[in-house]
């Protein structure tokens, strides 16, 4: 299985999900702004939008999205419990989650604040978003060791890659302390550690 990646983006998520399930990949980089692929090739030959992360599987099947990927990933190894049984209410409340993070926190508040074109005053409307959803996660985790209980998933993995761009965007964390608090006990993970510093220096823009 091939993994595309760059540094700074969402695909640190499926990177420390494949190095949390202990399965074989390979890491393929691409360049985000000319989406040339490391060793040669056009990214969008792989995926038409352009964007990472995306697996290659070895029979050539293409999976794109990262709430996707990880997903797959997990059913690979189910006795690493990365995440709940498909067909349960518990895998439910796992993509809910997946969800929240990938349409409220990363599209709906993160990304936009990214793009140069923007001005300020419009970044300042989707940080208010994001203080809004962050106060939810806030006092969720305020009972929860981990998004879903007592045990890490791929949820986890998810916030954590997300909130690492609180920083080039510089939105404050320190409002929601439990958040801080999960989002260090996640990053002490050795597949975390490991992931984050095969994933490199961040470039700057957009994830």
């Amino acid at each position: 299985m091939k993994l595309f990646c760059a540094p700074g983006t969402l695909s640190l998520l499926p990177h420390i999900v494949f190095l949390e399930a202990g399965l074989a990949f390979t890491v393929v980089r691409i360049d985000e702004h000319t989406k040339a692929i490391e060793g040669g090739g056009d990214y969008r030959t792989v995926n038409p939008l352009g964007y990472v992360p995306a697996l290659l599987l070895d029979d050539g099947t293409v999976l794109t999205e990262g709430a996707a990927i990880v997903q797959y990933i997990a059913d690979q190894v189910p006795d690493k419990k990365l995440a709940p049984p498909n067909g349960t209410i518990e895998r439910a409340k796992l993509q809910a989650w997946l969800n929240f993070l990938s349409s409220e926190m990363h599209k709906g508040g993160f990304g936009p604040i990214f793009h140069k074109g923007i001005s300020e005053q419009s970044k300042e409307v989707f940080r208010d978003r994001l203080r809004a959803r962050y106060a939810h996660l806030d006092r969720h985790l305020a009972d929860h060791e981990y998004l879903m209980g007592e045990d890490f998933t791929v949820a986890d993995a998810n916030a954590f890659a997300i909130t690492n761009w609180a920083p080039r965007v510089d939105f404050d964390l320190s409002p929601y302390p439990n958040v801080l608090a999960h989002h260090a006990r996640i990053g002490c993970r050795p597949a975390v550690q490991a992931a984050m510093a095969a994933d490199g220096p961040i470039p700057g823009p957009d994830p």
